[in-house]
């Protein structure tokens, strides 16, 4: 496969065969992202999404599950999209769950009748950036959308019959907002129903504008110690209403995940994160950040006062 970029999916989507239909992201100005800042976002030629599907069946592959790239696929215009399945069902007939990226607004710009002719030819799960459930906390990052938007569009798509699943991020609402937030999340969340939640706590990237957000002090970024906390607060308040909710939770840089279904595993994940809290209660504050190095570092308040 031909990619350009680096490679973002959800971790629900690592059996999947990835199928580039874009490169970059269409929107681009998220506050706190930094993944497709050096690429120019393009649509792909038709032809090269056929090519790359012949070569995969040439190969023998077979693939049942196809996730479509990069940033936000879903923000192709609903003609080239079902051009797109129609073609994949043309290769692959037993794909029967095709699913990517999108954001609030790649769903407000289509009809109710497109999501639902999109969701009839395999569309299946829309993995959507939710990251906060505070609106100034939206606002701030550069979101594209405010909270009534969301729950408004996501509304929209399961009654077109496609599921929707969250991606959130702990740390989102800077230093001593973590409980907040998660408590707005939660609620957020417990309204909207999705089947998946995926909680990435929140890494600073020295290329960001949220980076120089913290340069001016405009930012207080919360420690892993506080994220920690907070995706506590977000696992005991989620409901599941007899449903399997599955929730999968990463501290990449202190090297830490919980994940499991929350109708049975709720108590597990709790006393994980319990244990997690109590270590880090005794350790110096740790940052995520790539200040001074380049391998996901845990970095604590000294080395953060002391870049700027």
């Amino acid at each position: 496969m031909d990619y350009e970029g680096r490679i973002c999916r959800s971790p629900m989507e690592k059996s999947s065969y990835m199928l580039p239909v874009t490169v970059g992201c269409p929107y681009n100005g998220c506050h706190f992202c930094n993944l497709f800042r050096d690429l120019h976002y393009r649509e792909l030629p038709f032809s090269q999404i056929e090519e790359e599907l012949r070569r995969v069946q040439n190969a023998g592959g077979k693939p049942k599950k196809i996730f479509l790239g990069d940033g936000c696929a879903f923000s192709l215009k609903t003609e080239q999209l079902l051009k797109i399945l129609n073609l994949i069902h043309q290769y692959f007939p037993e794909c029967d769950i095709i699913n990517s990226d999108a954001t609030v607004t790649s769903i407000r710009m289509k009809t109710d009748e497109e999501l639902r002719a999109l969701s009839e030819n395999g569309y299946k799960h829309l993995y959507i950036g939710i990251e906060s459930g505070l609106q100034d906390v939206l606002s701030f990052m550069h979101k594209e959308h405010d909270v009534v938007e969301a729950e408004r569009e996501i509304a929209r798509i399961k009654n077109a019959g496609m599921i929707y699943d969250a991606h959130i991020m702990s740390g989102v609402a800077g230093k001593e907002r973590g409980i907040e937030n998660a408590e707005a999340l939660a609620a957020f969340l417990n309204r909207t129903k999705p089947e998946f939640v995926v909680n990435f706590s929140m890494f600073i990237s020295s290329d960001t504008p949220l980076y120089q957000d913290i340069v001016k002090g405009s930012f207080q970024p919360a420690t892993e110690l506080e994220n920690l906390k907070e995706d506590r607060r977000v696992v005991e308040l989620l409901a599941t209403d007899g449903t399997e909710l599955f929730y999968d939770s990463f501290h990449d840089c202190i090297r830490k995940r919980v994940w499991g279904t929350l109708a049975k595993d709720r108590e597990k994940m709790l006393k994980q994160l319990d244990k997690w809290i109590e270590e880090f209660e005794k350790k110096e504050s740790i940052y995520a950040t790539d200040f001074s190095y380049k391998n996901c570092p845990a970095q604590t308040m000294f080395d953060l006062e002391n870049i700027v």
